[in-house]
Formats: structure tokens, C-alpha cells, sequence
């Protein structure tokens, strides 16, 4: 039985990870904050507040700013598999609190690659890195090989990360793989990302539990894919004979307002009477086209974004009005 160690089990993509590997029969151990309460995570369908509800699901109590009992609960596990999604990656909570963001998301990772590195079993090591370390890009779309340009504190973080992640690769020979990952949705996405926002306040207006929409940019552009098919692609990038890392993408270009647009009339409204511009939601560096070309995934991984855009909006939607309470 293969064994595999999730930081950041309870996001998004921890939990569709978990989801993942336990199918494939995997003993998944996973890093749980201590004050995060689990029965109402996106692990609740694999645990009570007790903890895990499977019997291949082993739940450890810690952070990535803990490196004692960061290091107690890695050598415990004896992972061969580590799966590092865990950090603070909000843009807009990385401008207010920018050395925090530093410290989980950059040191965080050098902190975990040092004590993977130490292991008497060398583990496999996935690190989930970010469009945002491009920023403002000298070209479009973007691949492996384009520069790094962050315009925000996790942006930085985020490629600080990912060259210490290929210099572990090429110094100290660590099977070491960074995704650059664009932005991936799910109806377990977190509230604070602007899809899920958009899509919980149509259902919550069609409910009558809330009346308007403020938002920032309208115009701004991202490049969204569907999570589910991300994280098999984090899977088979650990499966290969040598490490590499690869830009994970749609390669399509896609508006806030397309996303508002599907998301109101899905619930059956009109967004123009319903969304309006508040200044507070104005980033004041945005990244400009960041649009991924995922060739080399195809290639190497014979990995393919399938989900249309559209249908993971209304998706996303009808979940959010079928369950008010989702990734509440």
C-alpha cells in the first residue's frame, strides 16, 4: 500500500487529492491545522470532529510553521509520496499581511523539502505552485520556460517556492515536480475565491437571503479550469521516471463578467440589476493575460483539460443553490 502525505488536506484540492488517492488505494495522511474543525471542512465527507472515517485516512494536527512537530508527523508517516498544497494563498490577504504569506508559503516549502530531503526513504515531492508567479508575462500564453515577474507578495512567495523546489531537484537530486497551476474551481471552492463568490451570491439573491453584489473588476481576465482534473495531473506528475515541472492550464481566456453573466442566469436573474462596482475590491496590481500553455502536460502526461468553462460555472452555480451552506 502506497503511502502519500497532503499538506493542505482540507482546501479544495486537498480534499479532491484525498478523494483521489484513497481510490486508488493509497494510505493518505493528511495535515490538519489545529484549529480547523473537521466536521465542517471539505473533508466532511471522510470525517467527524472525532477525526477520520477511513480506515486509510490518518488526520495529524500541524502547521508549516511548526518545524518540530512538522518534522515529527513527515518521519512518522514515512510518506514516498508528499503532496505540498498548504499555504496562504490569497492575493489580497497576501498585500495586507505580505510577511506572513512569505513565511507559510515560501519558507513553508523550503522547511518541507529540508525535512523530506532528511528521510532515511527518499519521498516523491509535489509542490502546487501558481500562474501568479508570472504577473505581468513577456508573452502569452505561458510555459515552463517563461520568466517569473510576480506583481503581489504571493506571486513571490510562489516563486520563491518553485526554484527552491528545482534547485532541491538539481542539487540534492530530490524527485522534486512543480505544477503552475491556473486557477482551478469546484463547488468546494473556498468564498474568497471571486468564482465561488459570484456563484453563492446568485443562489443567495435567488433565495432572498441577500440582495446585490459588490465586486472589483469586472474585465479582468483569468485562465479556469476544473479542479478535479487538476489533481490527477498533480498524481501522474509523481508517476513518471524523472521530475519535472509543468504550467497546468485551459489555455483559454475567460472574464469575470462571463463568469457573473452564466452564474445569474443559471439562477434564473438578471446580474445588471443586481451587481455593482465597490472601489475596495480594486486590486491595485492586477496581473495582466495570464493564459497557460499546457503542452508539455499533454505530452509528458497525456494530460487534457476536458470540462468547458460554461458548464463548470453552472455547475458551481447549482450547487451553491441546491446547498446554501457549502464552503461556508
Amino acid at each position: 500500500m502506497a503511502r502519500a502525505l497532503i499538506t493542505g488536506i482540507t482546501g479544495q484540492d486537498g480534499s479532491y487529492l484525498a478523494d483521489l488517492l484513497l481510490e486508488k488505494g493509497h494510505e493518505v495522511h493528511g495535515l490538519v491545522r489545529p484549529t480547523t474543525k473537521l466536521q465542517h471542512s471539505r473533508l466532511s465527507h471522510l470525517c467527524s470532529e472525532a477525526g477520520s472515517l477511513h480506515p486509510q485516512l490518518i488526520l495529524h494536527r500541524s502547521d508549516l510553521s511548526d518545524p518540530v512537530n512538522l518534522r515529527r508527523v513527515v518521519t512518522e508517516a514515512a510518506p514516498e509520496e508528499v503532496y505540498h498544497l498548504a499555504s496562504q494563498s490569497q492575493v489580497s490577504l497576501s498585500l495586507e499581511q505580505p510577511e506572513a504569506t512569505c513565511e507559510v508559503t515560501g519558507l513553508g516549502t523550503l522547511r518541507l523539502l529540508e525535512i523530506v530531503r532528511s528521510l532515511p526513504s527518499q519521498a516523491r515531492f509535489f509542490h502546487a505552485s501558481s500562474s501568479e508567479v508570472f504577473g505581468w508575462p513577456e508573452h502569452s500564453p505561458q510555459d515552463e520556460e517563461t520568466p517569473f515577474r510576480p506583481v503581489n507578495p504571493y506571486g513571490c512567495a510562489k516563486a520563491f517556492a518553485t526554484q527552491m523546489v528545482a534547485i532541491y531537484r538539481q542539487t540534492h537530486r530530490l524527485f522534486a515536480c512543480s505544477g503552475i497551476l491556473y486557477n482551478h474551481e469546484s463547488p468546494r471552492r473556498g468564498t474568497n475565491f471571486v468564482t465561488q463568490k459570484v456563484c453563492r451570491a446568485a443562489a443567495a439573491i435567488k433565495q432572498g437571503r441577500q440582495h446585490e453584489l459588490p465586486m472589483g473588476s469586472l474585465t479582468a481576465q483569468r485562465d479556469w479550469g476544473d479542479a478535479r482534473e487538476y489533481v490527477q495531473a498533480m498524481w501522474l506528475m509523481l508517476q513518471q521516471a524523472s521530475p519535472s515541472d509543468y504550467v497546468l492550464a485551459s489555455g483559454e481566456l475567460h472574464s469575470v463578467q462571463e463568469v457573473v453573466e452564466i452564474a445569474f442566469d443559471t439562477a434564473g436573474l438578471d446580474w445588471q440589476k443586481h451587481v455593482r462596482t465597490d472601489p475596495q475590491f480594486l486590486r491595485p496590481t492586477e496581473p495582466a493575460r495570464l493564459v497557460g500553455n499546457a503542452a508539455k502536460a499533454g505530452q509528458m502526461l497525456n494530460w487534457h483539460p476536458q470540462k468547458p468553462f460554461k458548464e463548470l460555472i453552472v455547475e458551481m452555480t447549482l450547487a451553491a443553490l441546491e446547498d446554501p451552506s457549502v464552503n461556508s
